[in-house]
């Protein structure tokens, strides 16, 4: 399996890990950290040196609570350090917005991956940008509008409120001319989903692995609350534990791709399992 974005072929044929890079002051775990440039260039610095395979690079907050910002002030934070990170290294940027007026200065910037959190649903122009860049584009699960996505009423049966939703994901895309190659689906975990269909979702990814099958599966886990409430109300920075188990489990059930926080110690816990795996193959 491979995904074409618009500078290159990604292979997938081994589970990639991509790297959370938030220029954010208000992010949930890291926010603040990376705001300055040099601060985000040094820390792309680090995740490469540790093994991410994709930088995804977020100007925007999406925790529970938080406030959109502008247009021009997401890209204020986000184009800069895009510029700065594609005249240093050759590894694939992701913008992560879901306006496509930061997607079309993020793509002309350098950006190869456009990481939508509504799938369309914000602003479906999106889709027209990244057909006619010809970028990558991740198609992730959410509910409601913005402001509301993390309050919306529970659904019964989460495995398919996400198997049609990504699917209308799917097809808004392929209707503006992005091409299936290019498209890649994130099931949204701590989107609208309660603690146990969080946990539902990644112990029955093979389902919709097998549903979607011309589509790689990312999922994102790190560092989330559902992961803290199961570890006695743990805070974000006490989670890594947790957001390791629950990556390589997702991998186990078919990801292909984890959006993590902590690059060095996920790459780590991926080469364990590889080499556990291939003695059991001899």
């Amino acid at each position: 399996m491979t995904w074409q974005t618009s500078l290159r072929q990604i292979d997938l044929s081994r589970p990639l890990v991509m790297g959370i890079l938030n220029v954010t002051p208000d992010s949930f775990f890291d926010g603040g950290k990376y705001a300055a440039p040099d601060a985000a260039l040094r820390r792309v610095e680090q995740m490469i040196a540790e093994g991410a395979d994709i930088i995804d690079l977020g100007g925007e907050s999406t925790r529970p609570g938080s406030q959109s910002v502008s247009a021009e002030a997401e890209a204020e934070r986000t184009v800069p350090v895009i510029e700065a990170i594609v005249k240093r290294f050759d590894t694939p940027i992701s913008i992560d917005t879901s306006k496509s007026a930061v997607a079309k200065l993020a793509v002309d910037a350098g950006a190869e991956i456009i990481n939508d959190i509504s799938g369309l649903r914000f602003d479906a122009n999106i889709a027209n940008i990244a057909a006619d860049s010809r970028a990558g584009l991740i198609l992730m699960h959410s509910r409601g509008e913005f402001g509301s996505m993390h309050t919306q009423p529970v659904v019964g049966e989460i495995v398919p409120e996400v198997t049609s939703g990504l699917w209308r994901s799917v097809e808004a895309a392929r209707a503006a001319g992005v091409r299936d190659d290019a498209i890649v689906l994130d099931i949204g975990i701590g989107f609208g989903k309660t603690l146990g269909q969080n946990l539902e979702l990644i112990a029955k990814l093979d389902r919709l692995v097998a549903e979607f099958r011309p589509f790689p599966l990312l999922v994102g886990t790190s560092r989330k609350s559902f992961i803290g409430k199961i570890l006695d109300d743990a805070p974000p920075d006490e989670r890594l534990g947790g957001s390791i188990a629950s990556a390589l489990i997702a991998i186990l059930n078919g990801a292909r791709i984890v959006r993590v926080h902590d690059v060095k110690e996920t790459v780590g816990a991926l080469k364990i399992a590889a080499a556990i795996a291939g003695e059991a193959k001899k």
